[in-house]
């Protein structure tokens, strides 16, 4: 059944690349030279928010201490 899933999502995808390829039409547009600094500063945006969200869990999975020690035991 999966299988079938995954073959049925492939033929369908295929269809729409062949359907857009086939109706491409010229596009009279102008690129910004700051357009590829809009792009960077967007994925540097997610990467950072995305950070920020699973910053408990980053903390926790690097900021581990070794086994037999404590931050209360030197006291």
């Amino acid at each position: 059944m999966k299988n079938h899933k995954l073959k049925y999502f492939a033929v369908t995808a295929l269809f729409f690349l062949a359907l857009g390829a086939s109706l491409e039409r010229p596009a009279y547009a102008y690129v910004d030279p700051g357009s590829s600094l809009l792009v960077f500063q967007s994925l540097s945006a997610m990467v950072t928010g995305v950070l920020f969200y699973f910053r408990r869990r980053l903390k926790a999975l690097f900021g581990r201490t070794p086994a037999g020690s404590s931050a209360n035991s030197e006291k």
